[in-house]
């Protein structure tokens, strides 16, 4: 078969990698697969053009908003993978819940990340309850071999002379639903107290004007460091090597950087919100805060308790191999897509 997959792949890094994850599974069962970045097109009349001459037989979108706007009405079959904002943020535009609606009443079939996701949409869309299929995302983590983590800190200001360091990993887009400014007045005030501690923010800049706003206030925060992105395998890498990897965005999906961290044997402190607190049991898997200050006393704890980090990292990972199989993820969508015959 040969698929059209529409994902936003500029904005949205968790959108960009769900994409990369379902190509290479559907290009493993021997479908042609091709990849379009869907802020490249205005309405459903281009894609219309662009599947009748490039002869696509279906489609795949990403985002039931911003991928899934642009199949409706369309002449071939099409499936649809929540995105998580869609579910969580755009549901509560009457405009954008009126085109998803219409959208999810033409695809043959939807996919949530998390049965919370399902529940959510199926609340608001009751009819298409029986065609949202729930499916985990599947993790696989390649850390680089010849990472160089010593000039990835010097490049990113951090000292190296020092006796112990600790480095928490922040990885998001730079957009307001992400947060990323959330803890720097806090860590900024508690890396004051104990130089040992800094915090890295990493990710593309989505959105200029915020991304703008993250350097001026990071500029003023000692401890606090934007650092450059670097390709997947580094990034596992460099994962591997920090102390924590931290998530403080206001909604989630399902977040695959807490799920690459917990595969890396990694401590996650994550903000307590639906769809992280979907993938972690507060203590058991990771640690959850509600509060910017909460976050600093979970970190202190962690770092004054390694066998509790050890024990929380191991439970993580044996969830992630239990729960987020990337072999399972590739049956599952190798079998949906035969729906789109």
């Amino acid at each position: 078969m040969r698929l059209l997959l529409l994902a936003c792949l500029r904005a949205q890094t968790g959108n960009a990698t769900t994409a990369a994850r379902i190509r290479s599974h559907l290009h493993a069962a021997g479908h042609i697969c091709v990849l379009k970045d869907a802020f490249m097109y205005e309405s459903p009349t281009e894609i219309a053009n662009l599947t009748s001459t490039e002869k696509f037989d279906a489609a795949l979108a990403i985002h039931l908003y911003k991928g899934g706007r642009l199949l409706q009405g369309s002449r071939i079959p099409f499936g649809i993978i929540f995105g998580g904002t869609d579910v969580n943020e755009d549901i509560k535009c009457e405009e954008k819940h009126r085109v998803m609606g219409a959208v999810l009443g033409e695809a043959r079939f939807a996919v949530a990340f998390t049965v919370k996701m399902k529940e959510l949409a199926a609340a608001e869309w009751p009819d298409a309850r029986k065609k949202i299929y729930v499916q985990t995302q599947g993790i696989k983590t390649t850390p680089s071999e010849t990472f160089d983590w010593y000039r990835f800190l010097q490049n990113a200001g951090i000292p190296t002379d020092t006796g112990s360091l600790h480095v928490f990993l922040l990885v998001c887009g730079l957009r307001r639903v992400k947060d990323p400014l959330y803890l720097v007045d806090v860590f900024s005030d508690w890396h004051r107290r104990d130089p040992s501690v800094h915090l890295g923010i990493m990710g593309p800049a989505v959105d200029p004007l915020f991304t703008s706003e993250v350097k001026e206030k990071v500029k003023r925060a000692p401890g606090v460091h934007l650092l450059q992105e670097v390709p997947q395998d580094d990034l596992h890498a460099a994962m591997k090597r920090c102390f924590a990897v931290v998530n403080s965005s206001v909604s989630e999906g399902m977040s695959a950087a807490i799920l690459e961290a917990m595969d890396l044997d990694i401590p996650v402190l994550a903000r307590n919100i639906p769809g992280n607190a979907a993938i972690i049991k507060h203590k058991e898997t990771g640690l959850l805060f509600s509060t910017p200050q909460e976050f600093v006393l979970l970190s202190k704890s962690l770092m004054n308790d390694p066998i509790m980090g050890r024990e929380i990292a191991t439970r993580a990972k044996d969830y992630v191999k239990k729960h987020h199989s990337w072999e399972s993820e590739r049956k599952a969508y190798q079998d949906l897509v035969l729906r789109l015959q």
